[in-house]
């Protein structure tokens, strides 16, 4: 019996050790069943991503979320468009974060970033985001959470246009396949986020 009593001891110290060393990770994942992609559908306003966002000592962090946009290989030299944020007063935020595009298939696109509690305005596109040619809309992480490591860059989702005849299917937390599709001259847009430690006493958005 002493031994039981000391397995369960053990099993449960383990559980705590590893709970312990994750509870302070930012995690996200794909919002499966997000109200918000459900009206941008049902008004055909166009696309969205949205996903489940938690971060964990919130006071203490700053998130940068952004669209990367590439043609002919090269990087556009200013996001199309970003959102920053950080050390908000409460300890824990969560909430839905994501990215959307308004009416992408006219000459008057406009794209927008928003997170808990925070949003940005929506600015209009200087390039066709026509989906009439060979081009997809992806997300890049499934439903599972995915932690994010400080410091780090992680890639949400994409869009990708081809002037050839196929596209191929590729993992977009593989660099050197995203590079490759870059390289290949493809129009891709890549969005971004990235949390780090920083430490403020007021609160920016």
């Amino acid at each position: 019996m002493k031994k039981v009593y000391l397995s369960i001891i053990f099993l449960a110290g383990l559980i705590s050790t590893g709970c312990s060393a994750n509870i302070d990770h930012p995690t996200i994942s794909k919002n499966t069943e997000s109200a918000y992609e459900e009206t941008f559908n049902d008004l055909a306003l166009g696309m969205l991503f949205d996903f489940n966002f938690h971060l964990p000592e919130a006071d203490k962090r700053w998130v940068t979320l952004w669209v990367e946009s590439y043609s002919n290989g090269e990087r556009d030299p200013q996001p199309l468009t970003q959102l920053s944020y950080g050390n908000n007063p409460v300890e824990v935020e969560k909430g839905n974060m994501g990215f959307g595009i308004i009416n992408p298939d006219g000459e008057d696109s406009m794209v927008f970033l928003y997170g808990p509690d925070v949003k940005s305005a929506p600015e209009k596109v200087e390039r066709d985001l026509n989906q009439g040619l060979l081009a997809t809309w992806d997300y890049a992480i499934g439903e599972e959470e995915v932690e994010l490591e400080l410091g780090e860059t992680k890639i949400l989702a994409a869009y990708r246009k081809s002037a050839g005849n196929s596209m191929r299917t590729i993992d977009y937390q593989d660099e050197e396949s995203v590079t490759s599709i870059i390289e290949e001259g493809e129009t891709v847009l890549l969005l971004k986020i990235k949390v780090e430690e920083k430490e403020s006493e007021f609160y920016y958005n």
